[in-house]
């Protein structure tokens, strides 16, 4: 009779203390917005990445891995090896982006089969906690679990849910984060999984000197397919990121050999969508946001020394929905039980015993719009058929020279349509958590509520904004939420005024809980973040909010809207918003 996987779960568990130097430890780093052709082991002379290289000379290196089009959905498909719909993941902010609670993630999984499990960098997949990674299988993280970030250097950052200040250049610190959690785990003899899901290149487009200088005068040899579309100071910008990533990789893999355990533990490296502007990819179609080749193809490394052969070349396709059941089979780390998953084990590719006839076709979601990819074609948005093998660019439309193809992959992405994105609730009912009898933080930030009056965000992009021309007592910032556990939370408030407007009174208020507080201090520090850009950004500014402590509530268990407003306000505006911060301070479990 078959073992049930719980069963096995608690096994590995037990016999993971005394052996956990037998089994096999994982790091897997995810870079943001790098594209396939971002990589010197891809042909790219405009910049140099031996580490990052080093992995596929080592190990294995896919030629045609496939993600989505933009970061969340690829972070949920990782997470799972589940199509991100299925996850209940459709946005990129304001909600959107969380994964469904009933998904079971590779962390767990790991964590059940006695691993220490750490994240550190972008989450991107629910902040409120048991949306928050401590909530999703991960021992520790430290980072931030919004889409983007405003400042790279010293930011506020997320420490298992407390608020923390970052140490430096942030994917360096995240590195650092990392090195000390391997650092830990090889001390105490047992397995880690760790999850390196950096925030570059990703705009705002910061890195330190050392790697600026080297770029900033830089004359391209190899430039975008869209010519006069690119914008070379931003590629120059991005490069010099990709070099920094480089640099972190080594470091933290030099740190497994000065550990002793490079052996023994199995480095992943890809990303999570095309590049973040045009620049050189290979002459492939489309970038980030795309579901063109260009904007889902990415880089995957792949090293294990002693098991799998270096030089190791995979052609066949393959896709982020496949690295959980991979991860899964070659730690020997049972499925969690539940739903199917839409991956497949990459093992037999990894080891050298590849299945005959392995023919599969993946499929790329992002805004309604859907592309399928054979080994050998794609079917675009439009329906249009491409032979990737004869032309990787995408140039030409051969559905009428290949009618059964056309027809076979159309009723695909039909079927796909039906059973995949039918799951998908764009009405977001979801509310955001309040609490929890496990866990003491919560964050609210501004990103997520809901604007009435007068209200502006401080861009377009919501993730890292603040709310502004708070003018009117009828403005006000609105979250549904649902509290988790009864109980009496402590209220922080993060703010700026200027000395001419202090007097304003703020009130909070959810169901039958109110809870008033003055502000009185000016606190007014200018907006930051473009001294250190390299190139213009889109998104907010950033300041130094200040907490207001305002008081406690006591919130009973449910559902309700948790409403911000100003009910005095004696000067121009009330306050810049940033963010509010229960902490648990007491209440029934």
């Amino acid at each position: 009779m078959k073992t049930p996987a719980l069963v096995l779960a608690a096994l590995f568990a037990v016999i993971g203390v005394s052996r956990g130097t037998e089994r096999p430890n994982v790091v897997v780093f995810l870079a943001d917005d790098q594209g396939w052709g971002d990589l010197s082991l891809n042909g790219n002379t405009n910049l140099r990445t031996p580490n990052i290289d080093g992995l596929g000379k080592d190990g294995a290196v896919f030629e045609h891995f496939y993600v989505c089009p933009v970061c969340s959905p690829t972070r949920a498909e990782f997470l799972t090896g589940r199509y991100h719909p299925r996850g209940g993941v459709f946005s990129t902010s304001t909600g959107g982006e969380r994964l469904d609670l009933d998904e079971k993630t590779i962390a767990e999984a790991f964590r059940a089969a006695g691993y220490a499990t750490g994240a550190f960098g972008k989450w991107h997949n629910g902040m409120q906690y048991p949306y928050h990674p401590n909530g999703r299988g991960f021992d520790e993280f430290y980072g931030f679990c919004s889409g983007h970030w405003g400042d790279y250097f010293s930011p506020p950052l997320d420490h298992n849910g407390a608020l923390v200040k970052g140490e430096g250049y942030l994917t360096d610190d995240l590195t650092d984060k990392a090195m000390d959690f391997i650092g830990q785990n090889v001390e105490a003899g047992k397995p880690f999984f760790a999850y390196v899901p950096y925030n570059t290149p990703h705009s705002p487009m910061q890195v330190p000197d050392r790697w600026w200088d080297a770029f900033k005068n830089k004359e391209l040899a190899m430039r975008s397919r869209e010519g006069d579309k690119e914008d070379t100071n931003h590629t120059r910008a991005a490069l010099a990121m990709c070099e920094n990533i480089d640099w972190n990789v080594g470091r933290l893999l030099a740190r497994l050999g000065e550990l002793k355990v490079a052996d023994n533990t199995l480095v992943l490296y890809f990303s999570d969508n095309g590049p973040n502007g045009f620049r050189w990819n290979g002459g492939m179609k489309g970038k980030k946001g795309s579901t063109d080749e260009g904007g889902v193809r990415s880089p995957l490394l792949v090293r294990w020394p002693g098991k799998i052969r270096a030089g190791t070349r995979v052609a066949e396709i393959a896709g982020v929905i496949d690295l959980f059941p991979t991860l899964m089979d070659l730690c020997g780390v049972p499925l969690p039980e539940g739903r199917p998953l839409d991956g497949a084990s990459l093992e037999p590719l990894l080891l050298g015993n590849p299945k005959n006839g392995r023919e599969r076709t993946l499929f790329s979601h992002w805004n309604g719009k859907v592309s399928a990819r054979s080994q050998a074609y794609r079917l675009d948005e439009a329906g249009r058929l491409f032979d990737m093998l004869e032309d990787p660019g995408q140039a030409r439309d051969v559905a009428k020279e290949n009618p059964v193809v056309a027809a076979a992959m159309r009723e695909a992405v039909a079927k796909w349509r039906r059973e995949v994105l039918g799951e998908l609730r764009k009405n977001n009912p979801r509310p955001f958590p309040l609490g929890h009898a496990d866990y003491r933080f919560t964050q609210l930030p501004a990103r997520d509520a809901e604007i009435v009056g007068g209200l502006k965000r401080s861009s377009v992009h919501p993730n890292c904004s603040f709310l502004t021309e708070w003018k009117s007592v009828d403005d006000a910032a609105v979250w549904k939420v649902e509290v988790g556990a009864t109980g009496r939370y402590a209220v922080e408030l993060f703010y700026t005024c200027p000395a001419d407007e202090v007097g304003a009174t703020i009130e909070l208020a959810l169901g039958g809980s109110v809870l008033r507080a003055k502000i009185t201090e000016a606190h007014d520090p200018p907006l930051r973040g473009g001294e250190n850009d390299r190139d213009p950004r889109s998104e907010s500014f950033v300041k130094d909010f200040r907490a207001l402590p305002m008081g406690t509530m006591e919130l009973e268990a449910g559902a309700g809207a948790l409403r911000l407003r100003a009910v005095e306000i004696p000067g121009r505006s009330a306050m810049d918003f940033r963010m509010l911060m229960f902490t648990r301070v007491s209440g029934k479990d």
